[in-house]
C-alpha cells in the first residue's frame, strides 16, 4: 500500500506523533451499510483477530456537545453510562448529517484520530482488554490497529464502562 493511497488525517497524526500502529486494508463492499460487521468480519478472516478487540467510533451529544464513544462493534453505548463518565444529564446518537460535520468522515470512516472537530472521546474500557484494537482509519475499508494506550493518549481519551449492560472491569 502506498503512503498516499492510507493518508488520512488519522494516520498522519500516527505518523507525525511516532505512535506506533499498523494498517490494515479490506474490501468494502459498496453499499454495505453495515459497516462494523463487515470491518470485524474481513479482519476476522484475513488476521484471525478476536472479533472483540474490533472497535467503532460514534458521534454523540452529551448535553449538546459532541464526544466520540468509542467501544467494540457488536456492542451497543448505553446513553445513561456515557453522560456519567462526562458529567452530563443526557446523552444522544447524533444523526448522520451531525456525524459528518463533526468527525469529518462518512458512517463506517469515522475515526476517534484527528477529526475535523476536536471533541471528547470516551473509550469503554473493554479496550484495555486486549493489547491492540483496530478502529477506523477515516477511510472505509481501511483500519488502524494500535495499543489501547496509546490510543488514549493520543485522542486524550476518557476511559470509562459504556456499553450497555457494562459492568465494571
Amino acid at each position: 500500500m502506498s503512503a498516499r493511497s492510507a493518508s488520512t488525517p488519522a494516520l498522519q497524526l500516527l505518523t507525525s506523533e511516532g505512535v506506533p500502529h499498523e494498517v490494515h486494508r479490506y474490501h468494502h463492499e459498496p453499499g454495505s451499510s453495515n459497516f462494523g460487521a463487515e470491518a470485524v468480519r474481513e479482519l476476522t478472516t484475513a488476521l484471525g483477530c478476536d472479533p472483540a478487540a474490533v472497535f467503532k467510533t460514534l458521534v454523540w451529544l452529551v448535553d449538546d456537545r459532541a464526544c466520540f464513544a468509542v467501544v467494540p462493534v457488536a456492542e451497543q453505548v448505553s446513553a445513561k453510562r456515557l453522560a456519567g463518565a462526562m458529567n452530563a444529564g443526557t446523552a444522544t446518537l447524533a444523526d448522520q448529517r451531525q456525524a459528518e460535520r463533526i468527525s469529518g468522515s462518512v458512517p463506517g470512516a469515522i475515526s476517534p484520530l484527528a477529526p475535523r472537530k476536536r471533541v471528547p472521546v470516551v473509550i469503554d474500557t473493554a479496550a484495555g482488554e486486549h493489547e491492540q484494537i483496530f478502529v477506523s482509519a477515516g477511510r472505509r475499508g481501511l483500519e488502524i490497529a494500535l495499543a489501547p494506550r496509546d490510543l488514549i493518549a493520543a485522542t486524550d481519551a476518557i476511559v470509562a464502562a459504556i456499553v450497555s449492560g457494562a459492568r465494571e472491569r
